[in-house]
């Protein structure tokens, strides 16, 4: 069943810092009598839930039945105009463990009834996620922590974030405290502190994705375009390899880049077709194992 109208309201929850997390929640136009699977919809590196076409997918996903937090993490730097990075001081010390345990703390609301609606009932024991980029990398170690995580989609991610860093990168932070990276779209200089780095290394079997799974047993498809300029699709063979999971698929786009042929601003009206075939992908994925 497709529903043609999609609510959208907005809000925010405290992270365990105390800082904002700001949400948007989709769901079906059908009565209160109806009740939705949820979906949370995890942005990237230098990213954000209103980036590009990630509201008109989540609209799209929830027309196939279902109730989708996108989320911004607490320290991805972007405040409340959700478009700008203004806050480049919480960019800096954004680490991988604050980022799950703000799907934690994201999770705990939905059961807690704190993000919802009078419009639909959202059914939380079950739950999905699904991930791009270094949100893909978060939603495996998520799923692997959160037992209400039953069903997992991945849209371009990196599966080992230890490998990221340059030689160039680390030598900063050990010598210097910080290194910076140039945001291409916006121009700006972005700080990464050394707590990033530091973060990573120390809780590496909590938050590196290779790793976490390893013990991921719930259904899994990971979608990568085999022209990624940014991550290469390889990542996406690594994490499939290592899913001993028996319900797990790997979906290589051709003809496509790191967003599936999304920007930002988007201002399509329909999508290109290899983010329409991610999106398609994901919504049946969802749709056989969530619902």
């Amino acid at each position: 069943m497709s529903y043609q109208t999609i609510s959208k309201s907005s809000g925010s929850i405290d992270s365990t810092e105390g800082l904002p997390i700001y949400y948007d929640l989709y769901v079906p136009n059908a009565g209160s009598d109806k009740t939705y699977p949820v979906i949370i919809f995890l942005h990237g590196f230098k990213g954000f839930k209103d980036w590009g076409p990630f509201p008109v997918v989540c609209e799209e996903l929830s027309s196939a039945g279902f109730g989708v937090v996108a989320m911004n993490f607490s320290l991805n730097g972007v405040g409340e105009s959700m478009t700008e990075f203004d806050q480049l001081e919480l960019f800096a010390r954004e680490t991988l463990s604050q980022d799950l345990d703000d799907v934690a703390t994201v999770i705990d609301a939905l059961k807690r009834g704190e993000i919802g609606t009078e419009k639909a009932e959202l059914g939380t024991d079950e739950i999905g996620i699904l991930g791009h980029s270094r949100g893909g990398h978060t939603a495996v170690a998520a799923a692997a922590e959160n037992e209400e995580i039953v069903c997992l989609v991945t849209w371009s991610a990196v599966a080992d974030y230890l490998a990221r860093w340059s030689d160039e990168m680390i030598n900063d932070w050990k010598t210097k405290g910080t290194t910076e990276i140039l945001n291409g779209r916006t121009g700006q200089v972005m700080p990464l502190g050394k707590v990033v780095y530091d973060d990573a290394v120390e809780n590496a079997d909590r938050v590196i994705a290779l790793r976490r799974v390893q013990n991921l047993y719930i259904p899994s498809l990971f979608i990568h375009a085999k022209g990624d300029e940014a991550v290469p699709y390889s990542e996406a063979e690594k994490l499939y390899r290592n899913s001993p999971s028996e319900d797990k698929e790997l979906k290589l786009i051709p003809n496509s880049g790191h967003t599936f042929g999304g920007a930002h601003p988007f201002e399509d009206e329909e999508f290109p077709a290899p983010l329409e075939d991610a999106v398609n992908a994901t919504s049946n994925w969802f749709q056989y194992y969530l619902q």
